[in-house]
């Protein structure tokens, strides 16, 4: 088994190579690649040197599975050029998920449905991601007209920049800007850029990707998109309205049963999810548990994951297995 990270001294990247480790995901080989200007470096990981390589001699060692997280340009540029050499290639940027001839995957929701045929799969969204996991087994359950979410979202989504940004507001400095405002004590209804309709690229990814990752074009899907000053995950508000009627009670079990997913409901004693406890986690959080009392058949959920967890490099590397296991590589 010879393994890619692409992209592998970004921070999602990094991510990747602790989630290889935690889920003790088999290779034999480990490619470590990032731009022309990394090559060369050394890095270290599993108490092992390796070099860094280009894209180019990435392909020339043509690995079983190549993990992007390098951007959507680079993705469309490469991803082609490893699949052409027979290399599985699972994605993380958005140039492929809404591509009719690619998978979106959520490996607990539909990875059986990986086949031989697939060379470039495509990671969802990280806000997408939480909140399919957190709905799946209740919409085989009930059914599922209407999804309204709200998020609250980590500074982590924007890389590295992002972050300092906020340390540097936090200490008084003068930061280099990643954002148009500032974030630090801040929130910002703003997660990449407007869309004519007003949306921004976010709310649109989470509108259209559920869509596909259930595939079903008649669930109602609205969104908006929150960046606030916070690290460790992503929160969400979800109001779900089901084609059928629930009990908290069996909400509550179908919950704690969900691959993947960890119940905190108990708001008496102060339990629910917060990104402090989801930090390096590679679950999705769910509590709040409640009924929407304004109209029928209809609940509300808080969700918390870690997005450089099960948001961005558990999901890739939960696919990269499901291919193992599958054995559409071996």
């Amino acid at each position: 088994m010879k393994l890619a990270i692409v992209g592998a001294t970004g921070l999602v990247g990094g991510q990747m190579l602790k989630v290889v480790e935690d889920l003790n995901f088999h290779f034999d080989e480990l490619l470590l690649v990032a731009s022309a200007r990394s090559a060369g470096k050394q890095m270290e990981f599993m108490g092992k040197s390796h070099t860094i390589v280009t894209l180019e001699q990435a392909v020339e060692a043509r690995p079983d599975i190549a993990i992007f997280s390098a951007g959507g340009s680079t993705s469309l540029e490469w991803a082609p050029k490893f699949a052409a050499v027979g290399c599985r290639v699972v994605d993380n940027s958005s140039a492929w998920r809404m591509d009719p001839g690619k998978k979106l995957v959520v490996p607990e929701i539909n990875g059986d449905e990986l086949t031989a045929e697939d060379y470039i799969i495509a990671n969802p969204n990280c806000s997408t991601i939480q909140m399919v996991l957190a709905l799946c087994d209740l919409r085989k359950r009930y059914g599922i007209k209407r999804i309204v979410v709200s998020t609250y979202q980590s500074v982590t989504g924007s890389g590295k920049k992002a972050v300092d940004q906020m340390m540097a507001e936090r200490a008084g400095e003068t930061p280099d800007m990643a954002y148009p405002h500032k974030i630090d004590l801040n929130v910002l209804p703003h997660i990449d850029v407007f869309q004519e309709n007003g949306y921004t690229k976010e709310e649109m990814k989470m509108i259209l990707e559920t869509k596909k990752i259930f595939n079903d074009e008649n669930i109602a899907v609205t969104a908006t998109t929150v960046r606030i000053p916070t690290m460790g995950g992503h929160s969400e508000s979800i109001n779900v309205e089901f084609n059928e009627d629930f009990t908290l009670e069996e909400v509550r079990e179908i919950v704690a049963n969900t691959a993947g997913v960890i119940l905190e409901d108990d708001p008496q004693n102060n339990v629910y999810p917060m990104p402090l406890n989801a930090h390096n986690k590679n679950e999705v959080f769910v509590g709040r548990l409640r009924r929407d009392e304004s109209q029928p058949n209809t609940l509300n959920m808080w969700c918390v994951a870690d997005n450089l967890r099960k948001g961005a490099a558990t999901n890739a590397v939960q696919i990269a297995q499901k291919l193992v296991d599958s054995g559409i590589v071996s």
